[in-house]
């Protein structure tokens, strides 16, 4: 016995040969029309003539498309929020890292001027000094270093420049006129 599928796909493919469209293997469909396909199944005496005319004639062919499938496509944004995650939180470690680091530098620098500030206080400590020897008396020595030399000021003009009191600049300057 014959399985109900089976019986399907022969009646299915005796209804293919039928029709005016046969197709190959390949999936190439071509046409065939209506008249030709009458002669085909009537007799034999016009098969000579049928095989001139299919010799001269050109098939067409069709290819057989499927079923176009929508592809599922992929928005690159989750992408781009999880590199972007990952880029905010080595911003944020490297904030916190300077962050550590500084706090580090501060304690370092409190402890430095702590111990600064105790031995400052410890130098501060208000200590006897020694008391004078009264069995000798004190006398003054002289200095040993020369006396200054008096100089008197330079007023002239110096490189080209004109100080207030020269001779040769008052006649700019009409107001030093007026002293003489």
């Amino acid at each position: 016995m014959e399985s109900p599928d089976n019986k399907n796909a022969q009646k299915y493919v005796k209804s293919r040969s039928q029709s005016p469209v046969s197709s190959t293997a390949k999936g190439v469909v071509r046409h065939i029309s209506p008249l030709q396909a009458l002669r085909n199944n009537s007799g034999h005496r016009d098969e000579l003539k049928d095989s001139q005319v299919d010799k001269n004639k050109v098939f067409q062919k069709f290819v057989t498309k499927e079923n176009t499938k929508p592809q599922d496509f992929k928005l690159h944004t989750k992408e781009r929020a999880v590199k972007r995650a990952l880029f905010n939180y080595s911003i944020a470690t490297k904030i916190y890292i300077e962050e550590r680091q500084k706090r580090q530098l501060e304690k370092l620098h409190k402890m430095i001027e702590e111990e600064e500030v105790k031995l400052l206080r410890k130098e501060m400590i208000p200590r006897a000094q020694l008391m004078p020897y009264f069995d000798r008396p004190f006398f003054p020595q002289r200095s040993t270093r020369p006396l200054t030399i008096p100089r008197e000021p330079r007023l002239k003009q110096v490189n080209g420049k004109c100080s207030a009191t020269s001779t040769s600049c008052r006649v700019n300057f009409p107001i030093f006129n007026a002293i003489k």
